[in-house]
Parts: C-alpha cells; sequence; structure tokens
C-alpha cells in the first residue's frame, strides 16, 4: 500500500473531468466480495465490471493502493486491511454505537436473550451491534449482515417511522414485496398497518427469517420522530422463562434511552 490515503487515490483515479459514474462502478467492486467467493481474480472482476481491460485495472490498482483490496496471490485479490481499520474507527465513533453504549448488555441482562441493534442502510436494515445471551437462536442476525427492510421487527420497526416522501419512493419499487410481508396490498393498506406499529411504538413477530423464531423490536428516533434505527430482542419459541410484556416493556425503554442520547449527542456537536 502506498503513502497515498483514499481520498488521494480516488482523486488520481477521478481527476476533475471524470464523471460520478466512473466512480460509482469502481466502488462496485467492493459488492463483490461476499462470504461465498471472498477472493476473485483480475480477469473475474474485469468481466464482471463489463468494462475494459485498461480501465478494470485501473480500478483494482487504485483500490488495491487505497487498501481496500489486497493481493493474497498473484491475480487474486480480497477485501483490505484498510477495511478493518475503518471497521475499528467506526466502533469507536459512530454516534449510533455510541449512544447505546451499556444499553444492550443491561437489555440482555433484563431479558435473557440476545439483543441487537440495527440501522437502516440503502433499502435495506444493518445489524451494527449485537450482545448475545447463552440462549442465541441459530442463524442469528450479526453485526455487518443485511437484511430486507420488510421483514422482521427490527426492520418494520424502521420502515414504520421512516420519513413520508422516503415510503412514497420506496411503495412503487417495493409493492410486491410489502404484500408479501403483509404490510398491505395498496398504498393506503400500507400506510394503515405501519400506523398500526407507529401506534404501538414496537412490533413483535414470529418465524419471519427462522421458523419459531420470535422477535421484538422498538425505534430509534430523532428529534423529528424520524428513524435512525432499531433496538430488538429475539429468542426461540421453545424457551419457556421468556415474559413477553416483560421484553416489550424493556426493549422500548432501551430505545428510548438510545434515542435520548443520541439527540443529546447532536444538540451537543
Amino acid at each position: 500500500m502506498n503513502g497515498l490515503g483514499l481520498s488521494e487515490n480516488v482523486a488520481e483515479l477521478t481527476g476533475s473531468s471524470d464523471s460520478a459514474g466512473s466512480l460509482a462502478r469502481m466502488l462496485t467492486i467492493l459488492d463483490l466480495f461476499t462470504e461465498q467467493e471472498p477472493v476473485w481474480s483480475t480477469a473475474d472482476l474485469i468481466e464482471a465490471l463489463e468494462t475494459s481491460r485498461s480501465t478494470g485495472y485501473r480500478y483494482i490498482k487504485t483500490l488495491h493502493d487505497a487498501g481496500l483490496l489486497t493481493t493474497v496471490r498473484n491475480g487474486y485479490y480480497s477485501l483490505g486491511p484498510r477495511i478493518i481499520e475503518m471497521d475499528l474507527q467506526i466502533r469507536q465513533t459512530d454516534p449510533l454505537l455510541l449512544a447505546s453504549h451499556g444499553v444492550l448488555e443491561e437489555l440482555v441482562e433484563n431479558v435473557g436473550h440476545s439483543a441487537l441493534l440495527l440501522t437502516a442502510f440503502r433499502d435495506s436494515v444493518l445489524c451494527v451491534g449485537e450482545v448475545r445471551a447463552p440462549s442465541s437462536p441459530a442463524n442469528r442476525f450479526s453485526r455487518g449482515q443485511r437484511r430486507p427492510l420488510f421483514q422482521g421487527a427490527g426492520s418494520k420497526v424502521i420502515l414504520a417511522y421512516l420519513p413520508h416522501h422516503r415510503l412514497k419512493a420506496i411503495y412503487p419499487r417495493y409493492s410486491a414485496e410489502i404484500e408479501k410481508a403483509r404490510l398491505g396490498a395498496s398504498w393506503s393498506e400500507f400506510r394503515k398497518a405501519l400506523g398500526q406499529i407507529k401506534k404501538d411504538g414496537y412490533l413483535l413477530t414470529r418465524g419471519e427469517f427462522n421458523p419459531g423464531v420470535y422477535g421484538v423490536a422498538a425505534p430509534i428516533l430523532t428529534d423529528q420522530k424520524t428513524s435512525v434505527g432499531s433496538v430488538g430482542v429475539a429468542w426461540d419459541e421453545h424457551v419457556r422463562d421468556i415474559n413477553i410484556e416483560q421484553a416489550v416493556k424493556a426493549v422500548k425503554e432501551a430505545a428510548a434511552t438510545v434515542s435520548r442520547r443520541l439527540i443529546q449527542s447532536q444538540n451537543d456537536a
């Protein structure tokens, strides 16, 4: 990795006359690396980009120089060490994570089951924090994983509190998924379903990702009462010691604490 930072490398690539589309296409390279396909060859990356060899090589070199890609063997790449460095910085400075400090741990202690911290990311939700209980369900949702915006308690409570203009943009694109998620077969039904979630201030679901797994979540809200994330707990249906009323109360209190802290930190900035 050379001495240039990420911004210098990107500037070197784009220059003043290059389009934002070129930068966006370069960054899509990072989306190709998954748990199932963690290593890619130069040839396969260029083929997936559907670009010229010279442009593909230039993109790969820029990402490599920035530390976002690393060489695993000649002509083969995986995600690079700069991503690990950036993850540490996020863990230490992200306002949502800082606002949740100690809250998930207390939630697990009060309820006895695993707690999650989620945030909206594009038209999906991303797990950004977790505290596990010994009885944590299998195939658990973990930090760094994404899930649809229309499945699961943690997702749906975020959806319910999104700004009206964003919901208006989301509905036409995902009307089939929304109906499948039993959130309404029309815009009016969709709004009514979300309105009920807002009225309750939480959502309880069962088996939306894993059979027999319950989840309850409440929204993390801005001072404008729009969502930036959610707090939730999950447990297997075979667990007999769960008090659902207590779990709902604890989750709502946890989300309210994170919301209050987040708003305070923004006011103090």
